[in-house]
C-alpha cells in the first residue's frame, strides 16, 4: 500500500460578501492551471429557512513520477449563507453572505502505483530505498507540495482579499 505523509495543515476564513460561483470556479482552475486532477468527494447543502449550510471536499493530486504523487485536500465549510443584493460602482449585483472556512491539507504519497507491495522483501525494500537513497528527494518533494499549497491558500486569500490563519 502507497505511504501518503502529511506535510501542511492549514486555512483561510472569511465572514462577508463574497461570489460562490466565481469562487468555486477560480480555486477548481487555478487548481487545473497547476495540473492537478480534482475529484470532488463530497458535497453537502443543508437549507436553514433563507440561508443554507454548506460542506465540500475536494482531492486534488498530481503525479510528479512513477512513484511520487501530490494531493491536496481542500475541505470547504460555508454557514449561513443567503444571497443579497450590493451596490458596485453604481451597478447593482446579486452576491452570496455568510462564513466561508477553507481547510487545505497537503500530502505527499509515495509509491502511488503500489509497485513495491508485491511481496513483504519488495516492501521492505521500499522502506530503505525511502529512508536512505531517496531521502533528500522525498524531502525536496515534501517542501515543494508545501509550497504549492500555501500558493493556493495565498491565491484563495487574494481572491477574498482577506488574512487567513495557517497551522
Amino acid at each position: 500500500m502507497s505511504e501518503k505523509d502529511k506535510v501542511y495543515k492549514g486555512k483561510v476564513k472569511q465572514s462577508g460578501i463574497f461570489n460562490f460561483k466565481d469562487f468555486y470556479e477560480f480555486l477548481y482552475d487555478y487548481l487545473v492551471d497547476e495540473n492537478y486532477d480534482i475529484i470532488e468527494t463530497k458535497y453537502v447543502e443543508k437549507m436553514k429557512g433563507e440561508s443554507k449550510d454548506l460542506e465540500i471536499i475536494w482531492s486534488a493530486t498530481k503525479e510528479v513520477s512513477d512513484y511520487f504523487k501530490f494531493e491536496i485536500k481542500v475541505h470547504w465549510f460555508i454557514y449561513g449563507m443567503k444571497k443579497m443584493k450590493v451596490k458596485k460602482e453604481g451597478e447593482e449585483l446579486t452576491m452570496d453572505n455568510g462564513t466561508m472556512e477553507l481547510r487545505f491539507d497537503a500530502f505527499i504519497i509515495k509509491d502511488w502505483e503500489n509497485r513495491w507491495e508485491n511481496n513483504p522483501f519488495w516492501k521492505f525494500l521500499r522502506g530503505v530505498y525511502d529512508r536512505y537513497i531517496i531521502k533528500s528527494r522525498v524531502d525536496d518533494y515534501g517542501i515543494k507540495v508545501w509550497e504549492e499549497t500555501i500558493e493556493v491558500a495565498n491565491q484563495a486569500k487574494s481572491f477574498l482579499a482577506v488574512e487567513g490563519q495557517s497551522g
